[in-house]
């Protein structure tokens, strides 16, 4: 067996970490591409198991009793292999390359009860098995359960003890792999001792395990043996295009975008021309009457309260923004091989730890300019805004992997790996960022001057409160992405692999582009009634999309899954509740930004004295 790409192993086998983040920059790039002869072997790793419905629910398949070599050697997995939950280890089965194999025993087991009553418990909870060969994941099912009639009511369970392989190659590479029980009886468990011949006597119950391997020539080269996996369909395909829908999403974003631009103008149109009618008027005359916006230019530039706290939302939802963008381009660009287990996990985090910089600046400079003192809280508010609830969510989830045993508990080393590339990396470059913003930063350019005594804000009436501005900012961005938010779950919460990645990045393009226009448009109503309070309202009134991403997420959860039990629950709504909260941080920058910009135009538009 050769390799036609040579690749430093994983990093998790306990390397430097600076040779640990190349590999894992390295590694949505490029795969293993290994080339056969006539007989090589051909290694076959089993995973994990775990119930069909519950994604996230996976435990080591040798914690079933099945045949397993006598010293259990595991496969070194990259850190994204780990994070996915894998747990690869070598098998008894022998399979070598093109040379087929029939009814070959792997194994002769005695179950005990108890073992008995392990496997049909797992069956009746309908658990499958993931192996790998080649980087070719292979799904099947431990055992087969009939459930029928009423009264007499029949309750079968049986084991699948033999397996058949049945792999597809072109030349010297393997292009596909999968398993079948066609044609083949299973080992009855019935409760109570199974069937005639199959009870469970003192001794236990004796079974064989074995199997067939089969070899199949195909035409499909072995770049594109990615397209043949996605063919297969172990799970249900919920992932079908839509096209409509996402075409009618888009054609009700423009028209909503087109309208609150066109309208916006013509008043704001009107409202220059109002307020320029006479450029020796001065300030102070506008004063005496009601005159809208205007009247409180010397108040809409007051800095807010909780300077420091608002910085580090600007900060860290920038640098979110920087990832994703990040991400999806990476994504179109095809480094995100099918085949390559956990490469958008190790895409991500490295990502996260390298673009620390860009929220220590943008949240450091920012807090100088509007006259920030504590440079240094702020700096460690920056760090710790999203990393704390990080590490507190996967604290309480990695707890209950742990707890059931399941293979999602992160290994002590990648807890290391993970906190060191924190510590070492992540933590550093923020700090750096921060000083180079600081430093940086220039003065804040605002077109006039703040009075040192505030206006008083008189009395709005409801719709304009900021849960009403919540409500209607955060709806309308959720809707723009509300087709597209279903095939992103069923990828993330299923066992899909999404490829519609240029349609992604322009259902992300106009999600940013609507949050903006509308939080210009409520920033303009606000003004409008002489509330100058908009700071941390442009953040909330956008940001709010989280609450409905989050609200979606229960809705899915209840009607279009099947998950259940406690492992999975608290997985999902946690790391959904994490999703939501960084769709809040990236929204919210971007909807201040752009108010930001929108008042800066319209006060330098206006001729004061």
């Amino acid at each position: 067996m050769t390799a036609r790409l040579e690749f430093s192993g994983p990093c998790v086998a306990g390397r430097s970490m600076r040779l640990c983040v190349l590999v894992l920059c390295l590694l949505p790039h490029f795969g293993w591409a290994l080339s056969y002869k006539q007989g090589d072997p051909v290694i076959l790793y089993v995973n994990k198991v775990g119930p069909y419905h519950n994604p996230q629910e996976t435990y080591h398949y040798y914690t079933l009793p099945v045949c397993r070599p006598k010293e259990v050697r595991h496969k070194a997995l990259s850190l994204g292999e780990v994070l996915d939950g894998d747990r690869m280890a070598e098998s008894l089965y022998n399979i070598h390359f093109k040379e087929n194999t029939e009814r070959q025993t792997l194994c002769k087991l005695t179950l005990s009860e108890k073992e008995v009553d392990q496997l049909r418990e797992a069956i009746e909870e309908l658990y499958y098995f993931e192996f790998v060969l080649d980087d070719i994941p292979i799904w099947g099912f431990v055992g087969y359960m009939e459930e029928s009639g009423f009264l007499p009511h029949s309750h079968k369970v049986g084991l699948w003890t033999h397996l058949d392989f049945n792999i597809e190659y072109n030349g010297d590479s393997v292009i596909f792999a999968n398993v079948s029980v066609k044609d083949v009886k299973p080992e009855p468990l019935e409760e109570g001792g199974g069937g005639a011949g199959h009870g469970v006597s003192s001794g236990g119950l004796t079974v064989t395990h074995t199997y067939s391997v089969r070899w199949f020539e195909s035409t499909l080269p072995h770049s594109r043996r990615a397209e043949r996996l996605r063919d297969y369909s172990f799970f249900p395909k919920t992932l079908e295009i839509h096209w409509l829908s996402i075409i009618n999403s888009l054609v009700l974003v423009v028209l909503l975008l087109g309208f609150v631009i066109i309208i916006l103008m013509r008043v704001l149109k009107n409202d220059f021309a109002r307020y320029n009618v006479e450029e020796d008027g001065g300030c102070d005359d506008l004063d005496q009457g009601d005159n809208g916006w205007k009247i409180i230019h010397t108040d809409v530039f007051r800095f807010p309260l909780y300077k420091s706290l608002l910085c580090a939302v600007l900060g860290v939802g920038a640098q979110f923004l920087t990832l994703a963008t990040g991400i999806i381009v990476m994504a179109l660009l095809g480094m995100f091989n099918v085949h390559r287990h956990g490469a958008i996990n190790s895409a991500a985090i490295v990502l996260y730890a390298l673009t620390s910089c860009v929220s220590g600046y943008c949240s450091c400079s920012f807090y100088t300019q509007i006259q920030g003192q504590r440079w240094v809280w702020n700096i460690i508010l920056t760090s710790a805004l999203f990393s704390a609830p990080l590490f507190f969510t996967w604290s309480v989830v990695n707890s209950v992997h742990w707890w059931s045993g399941s293979t999602q508990a992160l290994p002590a080393t990648t807890v290391l790996l993970l906190l060191g590339a924190w510590v070492l990396v992540g933590f550093p470059l923020t700090v750096i960022g921060g000083i180079v913003g600081k430093n940086r930063a220039g003065n804040f350019q605002a077109p006039c001057r703040t009075r040192n005594i505030a206006r008083q804000i008189p009395q709005q009436p409801w719709y304009k409160h900021t849960a009403v501005h919540m409500a209607i900012g955060g709806f309308l961005p959720f809707s723009a992405i509300s087709v597209e938010l279903y095939y992103i779950f069923a990828t993330a919460w299923g066992r899909e692999h999404y490829t519609l990645y240029g349609i992604l990045l322009c259902v992300f393009a106009i999600l940013l582009s609507v949050g903006a226009c509308i939080s210009v448009a409520l920033t303009y109503f606000l003004l409008s009634g002489e509330d100058y309070r908009w700071w941390w309202r442009s953040v909330l009134s956008t940001g709010s999309t989280g609450i409905f991403i989050f609200v979606y997420s229960l809705f899915y959860y209840h009607n279009r899954s099947n998950m259940s039990g406690l492992v999975q629950s608290v997985e999902f709504f946690g790391y959904s509740l994490l999703t939501a909260f960084v769709f809040s941080l990236m929204l919210g920058t971007v909807s201040f930004w752009a108010s930001l910009a929108f008042i800066r135009y319209i006060y330098r538009s206006l001729k004061m004295d």
